[in-house]
């Protein structure tokens, strides 16, 4: 069974409420938290009969969980279901909902779901305040491995443009060796998507305890990051093809930039203005 963050406003880890329950719930529930998307759009009706029980036993299953109703029950399995999706899970389900094959439409459709999710939850002061943190910190590490590199290198890449003191760190050594010396002047920028890679929720942990500043990138909830980083960010990568979409997490990472930009405007003018030469003349740009 996967390990399982607490329902909103539990100090008590999920896995050890479960523990709490009897034997007999115990069993109840184990297929359900194993397999969260066979369950998810089930009403409680249903669910109970899926699993040979009651509504008023799942009810109080629910209650012994920790969460309030099982409408909140219900939210934090799609968000389980999120978060250990795997490639062949997003595939069937496109197949068990009659859907066939998706095509372009589709998946730009869903990347526009994404966006739009982005865009609602957007709290601006929260993007100021992190620019503040930026300009305000001895060093700004960005921690991420595997696919969410990119959304790393992108962010890393623009912000030392604005001259910055960006450490950008991918692999497991280079984050090791980078988060051993972060301290309390320090902001820590770790992003990793569904359950979390371990070498980047590693690396928070570590950065957390020497007393860094750190902010999570993520696309649920139930990310570790979530229990770790001192605030989080949620993009979603939700995808309708067998990767997950990083459209959100890279239109997350141009809102960070331009709160960034113009924190300091007329500092980033400056640096704008000395990058137009280049940006017109430079060597490196082709000319026929």
């Amino acid at each position: 069974m996967p390990k399982l963050n607490s329902p909103s406003g539990s100090n008590v880890p999920l896995n050890e409420r479960i523990e709490l329950l009897s034997t007999k719930r115990q069993e109840i529930i184990r297929p359900i938290l194993e397999h969260p998307r066979d369950f998810v759009l089930l009403s409680v009706r249903d669910l109970a009969k899926r699993l040979h029980s009651d509504p008023a036993t799942i009810v109080r299953i629910v209650h012994g969980l920790g969460f309030d109703n099982y409408k909140q029950f219900r939210s934090h399995l799609h968000e389980l279901s999120l978060a250990f999706a795997t490639s062949l899970d997003t595939m069937q389900q496109i197949a068990r909902a009659g859907g066939g094959s998706t095509s372009v439409h589709d998946s730009l459709f869903h990347d526009l779901k994404n966006l739009q999710g982005l865009k609602n939850a957007i709290d601006p002061h929260r993007f100021g305040s992190l620019a503040k943190r930026m300009y305000a910190a001895r060093r700004v590490v960005i921690l991420a491995g595997d696919l969410a590199t990119v959304v790393a290198e992108y962010l890393g890449y623009q912000l030392n443009s604005l001259c910055l003191p960006i450490f950008v760190a991918t692999s497991y050594g280079e984050i090791t060796h980078t988060v051993r010396s972060v301290n309390h002047r320090d902001l820590v920028i770790a992003i990793s998507f569904r359950r979390g890679l371990k070498q980047t929720v590693e690396g928070a942990e570590q950065a957390r305890s020497r007393e860094a500043y750190c902010v999570g990138i993520a696309d649920t909830y139930l990310s570790p990051l979530a229990r770790i980083c001192n605030e989080v960010f949620l993009a979603s990568t939700d995808s309708l093809s067998f990767g997950p979409s990083y459209t959100a997490p890279i239109a997350l990472a141009n809102a960070i930039l331009t709160a960034v930009g113009e924190f300091r405007r007329d500092r980033t003018m400056e640096i704008v203005h000395a990058l137009d030469e280049e940006q017109r003349k430079g060597s490196r740009w082709y000319t026929p």
